[in-house]
């Protein structure tokens, strides 16, 4: 494991949010001693929160609009950060933080720059001349090949799932430390199980995820710790104990139970 625990290290924590999230006034030490870690609960229950913080804390890049250190969204989580302790066994070369809002602005960024390319590839073509152009034109269009060998010719063709799955397999392939946060958010049923084939590929080559997430689907990943975030304090839990597993299995077993109530 890259990182082998956090600990909370303010014994008189700073007031208001996200320090009166009852999973993190109680925190005390977390460990992570598998290669995958799920944070797992309710919506306002501080797993995001606390994954986002350990972004902050580690510097991770992230593929979203702004980095960790001037995201305006992350200030919370910034201060919290500052209130951990991390605890590693080496320093990943690799790192990396992805939030599944971030997807629709990392297309709109991959898109913008190919269109950018483009417009100067057309522009070096129209006012030089000789070599110069030459030179200017085909490193245009040496970009331009780059990113769309990476992310496609029209990235605003695929649907939010294939796009994200094309991302991840491209931003994830080799061993480092990975920080996902809901990441199911766009993935159909399928789609999510394609991501723990990634998962279950580059774990293999020696790299550590943590991941918040709902998903039934994700949490199985064989041999994952599992921490629960619903109660006053943050706890291990099995998968089949997870209030979303046993929600979704009593749902899929008897829907018209549910509906009934609507």
């Amino acid at each position: 494991m890259f990182l082998t625990s956090i600990e909370l290290i303010d014994d008189a924590l700073p007031e208001g949010y996200p320090f009166t999230v009852p999973a993190i006034q109680s925190l005390r030490r977390l460990e992570f001693t598998a290669p995958v870690t799920f944070l797992v609960g309710e919506n306002g229950s501080g797993k995001s929160t606390l994954l986002e913080a350990i972004a902050c804390g580690l510097n991770c890049p992230a593929i979203g609009s702004a980095d960790v250190a001037n995201d305006p969204m992350l200030a919370d989580a910034r201060k919290l950060a500052n209130s951990l302790r991390f605890s590693r066994s080496s320093n990943p070369r690799l790192k990396l933080f992805f939030r599944a809002e971030d997807a629709i602005g990392f297309t709109r960024r991959v898109s913008t720059g190919l269109a950018e390319l483009k417009d100067l590839e057309e522009a070096f073509d129209q006012t030089l001349e000789g070599y110069g152009r030459d030179l200017a034109v085909s490193a245009m269009r040496a970009q331009q090949s780059a990113l769309s060998s990476r992310y496609g010719d029209n990235p605003d063709a695929m649907s939010h799932g294939e796009w994200f799955i094309n991302i991840l397999r491209e931003r994830i392939h080799s061993k480092g430390l990975y920080l996902l946060d809901e990441p199911e958010t766009p993935l159909s049923p399928i789609h999510q199980l394609s991501l723990l084939s990634i998962i279950k590929e580059i774990t293999a080559k020696g790299a550590q995820f943590i991941i918040a997430t709902h998903s039934p689907i994700l949490m199985a990943s064989e041999g994952a710790t599992l921490y629960n975030f619903d109660g006053t304090a943050i706890s291990k839990t099995a998968w089949e104990d997870v209030e979303h597993v046993s929600l979704m299995r009593a749902f899929l077993n008897d829907p018209g139970s549910f509906l009934r109530h609507l």
